[in-house]
């Protein structure tokens, strides 16, 4: 098995501290880990789906507008995938040299964050120290966007939480902004190699089980 390079997206779920002293993956990281092995070994993605990851991506091109017609830019969507030794990922908005942007596409008033810290989230922190590590940069902004929801994906929720043209541009959209922080890149590198480690252990582990 080659090396796996660990999707930005989904780094907080190998990220999280072990209760030992002397382990460096946590009993949660180790679940993920025996998880993606399974999917190799048997050939298979498990892909996460719904109604709030259909939104983002229909939505999506909304958003990216929404907010260069509220910060006055001209931003547009990066196609660029970028990998190192221990991650890949693509983010959602390259400034060169200066951020990288995330959109995340609020599914409703009711989930939207108005505050910047209720926008702050462990996930998608670690998500953006992969990008600003991949891109080279000093500072990761979320930019959390309100757009109304496709009509065929509210059901049988009250509209008032969905359809917000109505609502002040400005008051649809929340930044949260987070700086670049070596040592906890070495942190991100440190449990990488770990789990390309016990990947390795586990990929060896199921071929003796089954004589494969």
């Amino acid at each position: 098995m080659h090396k796996h390079k660990f999707r930005a997206s989904s780094l907080a779920d190998i990220m999280t501290d072990p209760k030992g002293k002397d382990e460096v993956l946590s009993v949660g990281a180790k679940t993920t880990v025996e998880s993606l092995v399974k999917q190799f070994m048997y050939g298979y993605d498990k892909v996460v789906t719904g109604k709030y990851m259909d939104k983002g991506i229909e939505v999506e091109d909304q958003s990216i507008e929404l907010v260069n017609q509220v910060f006055f830019t001209n931003y547009k969507k990066n196609t660029e995938r970028r990998t190192n030794d221990w991650i890949t990922g693509e983010c959602d908005i390259i400034v060169p040299g200066v951020k990288v942007i995330d959109i995340k596409s609020s599914w409703s008033l009711d989930t939207f964050p108005a505050l910047s810290k209720s926008g702050e989230d462990k996930t998608y922190e670690w998500q953006g120290r992969a990008y600003m590590m991949l891109w080279d940069v000093d500072q990761f902004e979320i930019n959390y966007c309100m757009v109304s929801t496709p009509e065929h994906l509210v059901g049988y929720e009250d509209t008032q939480l969905h359809e917000v043209d109505h609502i002040n541009p400005e008051m649809r959209v929340t930044r949260v902004l987070y700086k670049r922080d070596l040592a906890l890149e070495e942190k991100i590198k440190t449990k990488v190699e770990a789990a390309q480690k016990y990947m390795e252990a586990l990929v060896h582990e199921i071929a003796n089980q089954h004589n494969y």
